[in-house]
């Protein structure tokens, strides 16, 4: 038998080298018979990409019938998926979130009026979970599609830019710098104009979830001025990988597909009947300011029914009615959308009757359910948004199972927009890919200003709906959102509010535009939503119509954006400022003591017969564990008074004698963190001492505690106050380590001499806000003050007695109870900042 012919397929690399990264193309062995197929990787992390079209075109859709998927193979990672059917399914959020990414810089560089089919689809063959693969399926899908022959203006460059504490930028960092260093990172997309210029196509922006601690800690804050820079200078790397991608084009070669027709919605002698018959009724209508939204699109409606009767009757060419009707239906949308942007760019007249910079009037209100665990209404013009929050113990948070190293999710926010709420019917159920990506957006903006997990132990889940939309419903939710956690006793270090920008571009000219809504954002070019409290951006998003942007008009459109922002958060603070002392009555509560080693046995029992009796006559359910040598106990209950019950019978039989106020003791470090040192004062019993008294020990500010203490070592603390009944303990340095002072001979873990008159006080704030701080009432209180928090000047550190941790002190809102009156409040305001 005559064997076949043997011999390797025409195969093509290059390696582009980007601030020590290696970025590597491959095309000529996989997928041969795709329209456009490469092999992307970056480091181990590898992305098959693929662009394949229809043969015939879909020329009835009024739409480009593009598709991205992205297809996570746990094999890439050496797993086998954890369902019940041991395969891959739904799409997961990730993956959902990777095809918005990759769409939205692809989708304005097609050609107008392209009607067949595109299908991207990246499938991730490889990874170690030590490089992020967005921006690879995303430069991968630029490239495959390139190589089928569609008509596309790209080469598109995404690039992952991170900005690290120490204030540097980094190209593509890893899933390890992102966690450890990052303070904010963005995956920038670009393409490179005519002229050799580079312009912005897509940007999503956020601030990793430490980024709080980092900037108290003395890392730079991401505002406005610095992630500007930041977006001029990843310009040369978005050019040189284009350049990359373009060398790869021409060394391979763009597959022959032929011709693909092109079917615009309608002829230029239609829509200059129809604007000859229209331009001046539709004028009339969008300059009536005072016409609500439901009266302009009446009237509108009215316009065009009129209009497209008078064009088909008086007829165009020889086009027959049912062909000249949709024609000029299309055309009439587009007299819309010129008169829009000619009212204002030319007279810079909004048809609300708004300046370019003005925000429209706003509603804040929380506690509107008041048998919720928490809840806030926030409305902006005719856009409206309820916010609902539910606590859960961390049992109850989300486990996932993807390509990315993390296992589980413990703040969720999930946003719904209804078809009710643009006053139609359609179908109601799952959430659309829309809805996904609005949701995740709001929860990256409101993660940074969450508890840390060690002091606040909670599964936080938070549920935005849209009950009216005019514009602007995901930003709503983040208001919302962040009103509704405070409004649930969430320990948030400050309210997040959210902008959406917009711009109109005509005869060269750049309008940004402030607070857009619904018909501002349809007939415009750009949707540029910024969100954060008031010191820095916690989150950005940028989607465009044009072929890019100049990134000075984005620089201007951030710095705009900041004063809606601050406006925007005086209301919200009007209604809530600071999270209530108490969770609601009906959220769990949820402890964590510490024990000694030897005295978890003694805890469970023989056969688990202790444990399961404190079970049984609590009625809490109780969890031990062992962590770093210890102990460590997780009470779950349903109430305050149970939670107190078995906390005090744990401690009853584990930590029988608990430290005083005004003990000093000889403390062992048993861990260390960026923001302090946990230290044991009696066995099972630590505290945390925060990172501005270990800087006292060095006589200089500190980066981290290791700076100064190592695990082992003992330091001479104060107890200044017991929390919590036992719980919490506020410490204070007072002497050199053990071992170099005239006490070092006193035993680990025991008390030293009483302290003297000179033993010091706690430290004040360095820098609080200029009105200060006010007594917190509960959930029943006549008085909604709160804790003394930093405003746009943050203290350096969570707070300077050590407080932030589990054990040290500060109230976390574990505790609830009293009467829910007084919950809710009501600020409605209109404001306006015209800067013209």
């Amino acid at each position: 038998m005559r064997r076949p012919n043997v011999g390797k397929l025409g195969i093509h690399e290059h390696t582009v080298e980007i601030d020590g990264r290696s970025i590597t193309f491959e095309a000529g062995t996989l997928a041969a018979q795709a329209g456009g197929a490469v092999v992307i990787s970056l480091g181990d992390t590898k992305v098959l990409s693929t662009t394949t079209a229809s043969k015939q075109p879909k020329d009835f859709l009024p739409f480009f019938p593009l598709t991205i998927e992205v297809e996570e193979r746990m094999y890439a990672n050496g797993r086998i998926p954890g369902s019940f059917f041991k395969r891959e399914g739904r799409p997961s959020e990730n993956a959902i979130l990777v095809c918005r990414l990759t769409d939205r810089p692809l989708r304005p560089t097609f050609a107008e009026g392209l009607r067949n089919e595109v299908q991207v689809v990246n499938t991730i063959i490889q990874t170690t979970q030590v490089d992020p693969y967005d921006v690879v399926a995303m430069n991968g899908s630029s490239l495959s599609t390139m190589l089928s022959g569609l008509p596309f203006s790209g080469p598109v460059a995404a690039v992952r830019y991170a900005m690290l504490r120490d204030g540097s930028w980094v190209p593509f960092p890893t899933f390890e710098e992102l966690e450890e260093e990052a303070v904010f990172n963005m995956v920038i997309s670009g393409r490179v104009e005519d002229d050799g210029e580079v312009a912005i196509l897509m940007i999503e922006a956020e601030a990793t979830p430490d980024s709080w601690i980092k900037i108290d800690m003395g890392a730079p804050a991401p505002t406005e001025q610095v992630i500007g820079q930041a977006i001029e200078d990843v310009k040369p790397i978005i050019k040189q990988l284009c350049e990359a991608q373009q060398a790869f084009v021409d060394e391979v070669g763009v597959r022959d597909a032929g011709e693909y027709p092109l079917f615009l919605d309608y002829t230029d002698e239609v829509f200059d009947a129809v604007w000859a018959e229209g331009e001046a009724k539709v004028l009339e209508v969008y300059r009536q300011a005072e016409l609500s939204k439901e009266g302009k699109d009446e009237a509108i409606t009215e316009v065009k029914t009129a209009v497209v009767d008078a064009v088909v009757a008086a007829g165009v060419g020889d086009l027959d009615e049912d062909a000249l009707r949709k024609q000029a239906s299309e055309a009439f949308r587009s007299t819309e959308k010129k008169v829009v942007r000619g009212l204002i760019v030319d007279e810079g007249f909004r048809i609300d009757g708004r300046s370019a910079t003005e925000i429209r009037s706003l509603t804040a209100e929380v506690g509107i359910l008041p048998k919720t665990h928490g809840s806030a209404l926030f409305q902006r013009g005719d856009t409206q948004v309820v916010s609902v929050l539910a606590l859960g113990t961390t049992r109850e948070g989300q486990r996932l199972d993807t390509l990315d190293p993390a296992d589980e999710k413990l703040f969720l926010h999930h946003y719904n927009m209804p078809p009710y709420s643009t006053g139609e019917a359609g179908r109601v159920g799952s959430p659309k890919r829309r809805e996904i990506g609005h949701g995740a957006l709001a929860e990256r903006a409101l993660i940074p200003v969450l508890p840390e997990q060690d002091e606040w132990p909670y599964a936080i889940r938070v549920v935005s709906d849209v009950l009216a939309s005019n514009g602007s419903t995901s930003m709503g939710s983040v208001c919302a959102a962040s009103m509704a956690l405070m409004d649930g006793g969430v320990p948030t270090h400050a309210q997040v509010a959210g902008i959406a920008m917009g711009l109109v571009y005509e005869n060269g000219k750049y309008t940004t535009l402030t607070d857009i809504q619904g018909v501002e954002d349809f007939f415009g070019d750009m949707d540029f939503k910024v969100a954060g409290p008031e010191g820095f951006i916690t989150a950005l998003q940028l989607d465009t119509k044009l072929a890019g942007i100049p990134a000075n008009v984005l620089q201007d459109a951030l710095l705009q954006a900041r004063e809606a922002r601050l406006d925007i958060l005086d209301v919200m603070n009007d209604a809530i400022s600071e999270p209530r002392d108490e969770v609601a009555d009906g959220a769990p509560r949820v402890e964590i003591v510490h024990i000694p080693q030897d005295k978890i046995g003694a805890v469970i029992g023989p056969r688990g017969a202790i444990i399961k009796e404190l079970v049984e006559e609590t009625g809490a359910q109780i969890d031990v564990d062992e962590e770093a040598g210890r102990g460590v106990v997780k009470i779950y209950a349903n109430s305050r008074e149970v939670a107190q019950d078995a906390l005090d019978r744990i401690n009853a039989i584990a930590n029988p004698q608990l430290p005083e106020k005004g003990e000093r003791y000889h403390a062992t470090v048993v861990k260390t963190v960026d923001f302090g040192a946990f230290v044991s004062l009696t066995p099972g019993t630590d505290g945390l001492l925060h990172i501005s008294e270990l800087s006292k020990m060095k006589g200089k500010r500190l980066g981290h505690a290791e700076e100064a203490v190592e695990v082992g070592e003992q330091v001479l603390v104060e107890v200044l106050d017991v929390l919590d009944g036992g719980r919490k303990f506020k410490l204070q340095y007072v002497g050199e380590k053990a071992g170099e002072t005239a006490g070092a001979d006193a035993p680990a873990d025991a008390p030293a001499d009483a302290p003297g008159d000179d033993a010091g006080e706690e430290r004040p704030r360095s820098r609080d806000r200029e009105r200060g701080g006010r007594e917190r009432g509960g959930r029943g209180s006549g008085d909604r003050g709160g804790r003394e928090r930093g405003g746009r000047d943050r203290d350096s550190g969570r707070d300077s007695s050590g407080d932030s941790g589990r054990d040290s002190g500060g109230d976390s809102g574990s505790d609830a109870g009293g009467d829910t009156g007084g919950r809710t409040r009501t600020r409605t305001r209109s404001r306006s900042r015209d800067r013209d």
